[in-house]
C-alpha cells in the first residue's frame, strides 16, 4: 500500500510540475527578452541627456539660445519643431553634415545655412535627444542604430 502511495504522489507531483510549466513557466526567458528590448528602446540614458546638454550649450546655444527659441527671422526655434519631432534621424543628419536647407515655417527664410556641429552619431543622438525631451518638446528617442546608415561627410 506505501508502494502505490509513494506512485501516486510522484505522479501527482510530475504533473504539478508539467502545469506549471505548460502554463507559461517556459515563457520567462521570452518575456524577459522583452523586458530588455523595451529597456533599450525606453529613452535615452541621464549620462546622454547630459552628454546632450553640454554640447547643446557648446555647440548650439549661440543660434538657438538657452531657451531653445532661436531667434525670429535669423534662427529657427527648436521649441515644438514639427522638423524636430517629426523626422527627427534627418534633424540628426543636420548636426553630423550641417544644411543648406534650414525648415522652418514656410513664410520664413533662414539667411544661413546650419553648420555641421559634431563628428559623430553618439554626440548628434545626444544632442538631438536632449533636445527632444526639453523646451516644451513632447519628448522622444532616436537611438545611435536607428542612425548608422547617415554617412558623416568628410570636413
Amino acid at each position: 500500500m506505501k508502494t502505490k502511495t509513494l506512485l501516486i504522489a510522484a505522479f501527482a507531483g510530475f504533473m504539478g510540475i508539467a502545469l506549471i510549466t505548460s502554463c507559461g513557466g517556459g515563457q520567462q526567458p521570452a518575456q524577459e527578452e522583452a523586458a530588455t528590448q523595451v529597456e533599450e528602446k525606453a529613452g535615452p540614458t541621464a549620462e546622454q541627456l547630459a552628454r546632450g546638454e553640454q554640447l547643446y550649450k557648446e555647440k548650439c546655444i549661440a543660434c538657438h539660445q538657452a531657451n531653445g527659441q532661436g531667434l525670429p527671422n535669423v534662427f529657427p526655434t527648436l521649441t515644438g519643431s514639427d522638423f524636430l519631432i517629426n523626422q527627427t534621424k534627418m534633424a540628426v543628419a543636420q548636426v553630423l553634415n550641417g544644411s543648406e536647407k534650414v525648415p522652418g515655417h514656410s513664410e520664413i527664410t533662414y539667411p544661413a545655412p546650419m553648420p555641421p556641429q559634431v563628428d559623430n552619431y553618439e554626440d548628434a543622438v545626444a544632442v538631438i535627444n536632449y533636445v527632444l525631451n526639453n523646451f516644451d518638446n513632447p519628448g522622444g528617442y532616436i537611438s545611435v542604430d536607428d542612425v548608422k546608415d547617415i554617412t558623416i561627410d568628410p570636413r
